[in-house]
């Protein structure tokens, strides 16, 4: 297994893009919660990245609402169906931890989504900024709470530009 990393400039602080064997298996934002160690990202190359780092200047140019990139994401199969649930959330769009859980056939397991939700190793490209609390109020992020307004603000067009970098 051959790790690689590189560090991207965003609109949203740093981004640190992880590969494993040449496929994407990470995006991680600087003070992320659940961010593996820097151990564990391996050497720093941009070899694997050139189209996951076209995609995302698309995405913060507004040009591009749908990423079309090869991952490779470690998790459980729940975890995997909350973030292939996640990747069916249209651009500008959001839906909750409680409609999430319904479509995975549980309406009870509204926390254990959120759990995933918040272990999602590809934040902004797997949209985990897209889901919201049940009464409409933002909660739980692991790239924090800010850079999760910012994003959905962002995306519902509100703004013309990404704000410059604040972390």
């Amino acid at each position: 297994m051959i790790r690689q990393h590189t560090v991207l400039d965003s609109p949203y602080g740093p981004l640190t893009l992880v590969a494993t064997d040449g496929v994407l298996s990470g995006l991680y934002m600087t003070d992320q919660r659940h961010r593996p160690d820097e151990e564990t990202f391996g050497e720093r190359d941009t070899a694997p990245f050139g189209e996951t780092i076209r995609q995302l200047d698309a995405y913060f140019a507004r040009e591009l609402t749908e990423f079309d990139l090869p991952m490779s994401l470690a998790g459980t199969p729940f975890q995997r169906g909350v973030w292939e649930r996640l990747l069916a959330i249209p651009y500008g769009e959001t839906r909750t931890y409680g409609e999430l859980a319904e479509e995975l056939g549980n309406p009870n397991a509204s926390r254990a989504v959120g759990l995933a939700n918040g272990k999602n190793p590809v934040s902004i490209i797997v949209p985990c900024h897209r889901v919201i609390g049940s009464t409409g109020s933002l909660i739980g992020y692991g790239g924090g709470l800010t850079r999760k307004q910012r994003l959905l603000t962002f995306e519902s067009g509100a703004s013309a530009e990404p704000e410059a970098a604040l972390f």
